[in-house]
């Protein structure tokens, strides 16, 4: 886990800046505080940096060239399962010059170029420069934990781990109005950012940069699951009564053979990533997940394991009970961070500079003390229970999509078809006369909330944030995209490029998440957590595992009153009682929406101060028309109103710490 920049220049008479590429290098030390170093090619034409965040090679400094001194190559990321393929490669004769994992990318790349990136199993981000051929080839990991953005700029690519680096190597600051557009409708858009001319590689893409140009091209993508003969349901044996379920060709698995196979799955990549040559704890929150992997942690090793819980001051919103519940039973050293209002307030500012991200939740700021108390205990690196509401429809909205809501049973038929009738006389209506903040922003969305019977909340609770984020705007700015249906636009194109066709509903739309808010927003915590120094493993977002939980059949994954009882029953022996039987519960941080409290004054301080009225999208005096309501607002606007007032809070920040 590191930061990498580099800088690519096609013009052999204009050579890389090695100014501009130490300063963004330098803007990343916080990602790698144990080593920075630069290189420049010999012709001038490529410059890489690194900052080393030592943790499988205490010396294992970067940029790494090859026996030859043809490739050179800088990684931010831990590729797992290295010390197998190491071996393999020495036995073939490639000699390394470090023992950190990062070089086995190296000698792949030798061998087998592009191909490689099927061999690599990990979260990485990694820029290989070819000093005979003169091109340079950089790879985002397949889910996009590890970022990775780049700008062009007087005919030069300038590529980093954050968008900052590349606004300290020269890259100018501005907006991008349609990356805000996006992002303040809850539509991130995974090729493009915040800021103007900032790119991002996809996750599971490559980018190839030569003297031709620069071209991006996909390498993985979540498969298609096969069509099966027999979906078997929870509760049905393989037999006659699993046909109910359709026909199409191949045979489901049995509930009890992908029990055992997701408990293999999870335990190979949990202790895969207790690989480290610095001690490995847990982020623990007391849920499920985290529980589930912190059990399976601590049977990996003798010593106990250090497990990290940030708590708040409201109860309504402190999960540290259940935490330590877990932690007892798995017999982890337990420290609870507690976070009082005022440290977020604190420290809100400080989580959306390192993000790079509008936050719609105070859960930012959390997480950003809870990495820097995990630095301060000693540790570097620590498993997380992320990516298990992705692998195993731990979402109400997926499990809704899939015709299972909470309580209904295996051979439900999917609720959809009980209301046909409403359906179709839906269709003859305005979307607007029911949700009229969604359909100004897309009616094709709001057409889509009147089909979906299964989740009207959480279409109620969209169209009334945008009908409040449409106020808050400027008209020149919404005017701009007077016609854009965004929601249209983001389904249509990911339709073309990933077969949805091809996919059932649920997983349709759990595609569509994956692409946008998840890669988008759930994992820029690592920006959170980088800002100081520790990396975050994600045992469920290891694609072994996932590609399996993939091919199977929905029914196994939410065909269940109980979410992600598939995952429940294979974590059993790992988990004690409580968890097993614990309702799923989001991470939220406290409200920021009240009529006192430190909260409460950071957003009237930020939002009436002068970096909003220098924003140029948003109407301020409209913003503060909304903020006097704040002390009449009834209970039902709060929640919207709380994440819209961050969204806007953040853009503040934004402006002022960028300069924008």
């Amino acid at each position: 886990m590191c930061g990498i920049a580099a800088i690519l220049s096609p013009d052999p008479g204009r050579p890389v800046p090695e100014q501009a590429l130490r300063r963004a290098t330098a803007a990343l030390r916080h990602r790698g505080p144990d080593g920075e170093r630069i290189w420049v090619s010999p012709t001038g034409r490529a410059g890489l940096g690194h900052n080393l965040l030592a943790i499988t090679d205490p010396e294992g400094h970067q940029p790494i060239a090859s026996e030859d001194g043809r490739l050179h190559i800088v990684v931010n990321g831990q590729f797992y399962d290295y010390k197998r393929i190491r071996t393999a490669l020495a036995a073939k004769g490639h000699r390394f010059r470090t023992r950190s994992d990062s070089e086995i990318a190296l000698h792949l790349y030798e061998d087998l170029g592009p191909a490689c990136l099927s061999h690599l199993r990990g979260q990485f981000a990694m820029v290989v420069w070819d000093e005979e051929s003169g091109a340079l080839f950089a790879a985002r990991d397949r889910f996009g934990l590890k970022p990775l953005f780049y700008a062009e700029k007087e005919g030069r690519l300038y590529l980093a781990s954050e968008a900052k680096a590349l606004f300290a190597a020269g890259i100018p600051a501005s907006w991008d109005p349609r990356g805000v557009y996006h992002a303040l409708h809850a539509c991130p858009d995974e090729r493009i950012s915040l800021f103007a001319g900032v790119s991002q590689v996809p996750p599971g893409h490559v980018l190839h940069a030569d003297r031709s140009g620069v071209r991006l091209e996909r390498y993985w993508d979540l498969p298609v699951p096969p069509r099966r003969s027999r979906l078997v349901p929870f509760g049905a044996a393989h037999g006659p009564r699993a046909a109910r379920f359709g026909r199409t060709r191949g045979t489901a698995p049995r509930l009890d053979d992908a029990i055992a196979r997701v408990r293999k799955l999870t335990e190979e990549s949990v202790s895969l990533r207790m690989v480290a040559a610095v001690p490995v704890g847990c982020l623990l929150s007391g849920g499920l997940d985290s529980s589930a992997v912190l059990g399976v942690a601590a049977a990996c090793v003798d010593d106990p394991v250090a497990a990290f819980t940030v708590g708040f001051e409201r109860r309504d919103y402190d999960e540290s009970r259940g935490a330590r519940e877990a932690a007892a039973a798995a017999g982890a050293r337990h420290t609870v961070v507690t976070a009082a209002d005022a440290d977020l307030a604190d420290h809100f500012a400080d989580a959306v500079w390192h993000a790079e991200t509008i936050q719609y939740n105070t859960h930012g700021a959390a997480r950003y003390l809870l990495s820097r108390a995990v630095r301060d205990a000693g540790y570097k690196s620590v498993l997380a229970g992320e990516g298990a509401d992705e692998a195993f429809f731990g979402y109400e909205f997926l499990r809704a999509a899939a015709g299972a809501g909470r309580g209904s049973g295996a051979g439900s038929l999917p609720r959809a078809l009980t209301r046909l009738p409403h359906i179709l006389s839906a269709l003859l209506r305005s979307p607007s006369r029911h949700y009229p903040g969604l359909a100004a922003a897309s009616p094709w969305l709001a057409r889509l909330a009147l089909l979906l019977p299964a989740a009207p909340s959480l279409f109620t609770r969209l169209a009334g944030g945008l009908g409040q984020l449409h106020a808050a705007c400027s008209r020149d700015f919404l005017d701009a995209f007077t016609g854009y249906d965004l929601y249209r636009a983001y389904y249509r194109r990911c339709r073309r490029t990933a077969d949805l066709s091809r996919r059932e509903p649920s997983r349709r739309l759990l595609y569509l998440w994956l692409h946008s808010l998840f890669a988008n927003y759930h994992l820029a915590a690592d920006r959170l957590d980088m800002a100081h120094g520790v990396e975050v493993r994600l045992p469920f977002l290891d694609h072994h595992l996932f590609e399996y939980t993939n091919s199977l059949p929905v029914s196994l994954l939410a065909h269940h009153p109980r979410d992600k009882h598939l995952l429940r029953e294979a974590m059993r022996q790992y988990i004690p009682d409580p968890v097993y039987d614990r309702v799923k519960r989001p991470f939220m941080g406290p409200s920021a929406v009240g009529t006192d409290g430190p909260l409460h004054d950071f957003l009237q301080d930020t939002l009436r101060g002068e970096a909003l009225r220098a924003v140029p999208f948003l109407d301020h005096a409209a913003v503060e028309r909304l903020l006097d309501r704040l002390p009449t607002l009834a209970a039902e606007e709060r929640p919207s109103l709380d994440s819209l007032l961050l969204m806007l809070a953040s853009v503040a920040v934004l402006q002022e710490r960028y300069r924008l």
